[in-house]
């Protein structure tokens, strides 16, 4: 059952190829499609939950992709991947127990601290820098926080992941951004796990939106791969920015 109109679908589809562009790139997907969705008459928590659906294939792709170009040996992230998705279920179940607000009113500061990160630091490029951290201490700590948060509320996931691939991971942009992907994939797929139980996505839209997704997915990261740090390095700062101006409208 369509639960909603063909017009609307093809609508929604079409924001969500976008995205799946914008998402492989920068991150910050979500952006785009979630408030879509609720503009399609999709109750919040539902909203949110058919988001994860969708972007569930978006990130499939980007990480698919990035694999075959050479940028990120996913064998090597599957440890890391399952901490990241048990982590969002445990977020997505606490939703309603924890805070959610006061985490809230910090994210658009941390969105912008990534955005003038990315937009003033020098020598931002996709060259590997010296790591800060082991990959197990990153493994251990970063991600399963980072997989919390996304399953909790999740704007910005995508950006924090890669704010810790590049000033903690010691990676260039591009690198930066392929290893992201898989992280996103598990973290919305935990998340997909939880608001199955918690919430009622609408399961076919999120479907045909996962594939426009897909899509979208695709030809950001080929445009990526193509492009590098010139591409990713200002649609992060833009993404970053729209989402902490969003988040800060949001709350007046």
């Amino acid at each position: 059952m369509i639960e909603v109109s063909t017009d609307i679908l093809w609508l929604l589809m079409a924001a969500a190829f976008f995205a799946g562009i914008v998402d492989s790139i920068a991150g910050g997907g979500g952006l785009i499609t979630l408030p879509v969705l609720v503009i399609a008459g999709a109750p919040p928590l539902t909203a949110i939950a058919t988001n994860k659906v969708q972007g569930v294939f978006g990130a499939a792709m980007a990480a698919f992709a990035y694999a075959r170009g050479g940028h990120v040996n996913l064998h090597r992230q599957w440890k890391a991947a399952c901490i990241a998705f048990a982590a969002a279920i445990i977020g997505a179940l606490l939703t309603s127990s924890l805070p959610t607000e006061v985490i809230r009113l910090g994210l658009p500061v941390l969105l912008i601290a990534i955005a003038l990160f990315f937009a003033l630091k020098p020598g931002l490029n996709d060259l590997d820098r010296t790591a800060r951290v082991t990959p197990v201490v990153f493994t251990l700590t970063l991600v399963p926080l980072i997989g919390f948060y996304d399953g909790l509320i999740g704007p910005g996931a995508g950006s924090f992941y890669m704010i810790g691939f590049v000033g903690l991971a010691g990676y260039g942009v591009l690198k930066a951004t392929a290893h992201t992907k898989l992280l996103n994939f598990a973290s919305n797929a935990g998340g997909i796990v939880a608001y199955a139980v918690v919430a009622q996505p609408w399961w076919f839209v999120g479907l045909a939106m996962g594939a426009a997704q897909m899509a979208g997915a695709y030809v950001g990261s080929r445009l990526a791969m193509r492009i590098g740090a010139r591409l990713i390095k200002p649609l992060v700062v833009i993404a970053a920015t729209a989402l902490a101006l969003k988040l800060i409208w949001d709350m007046t």
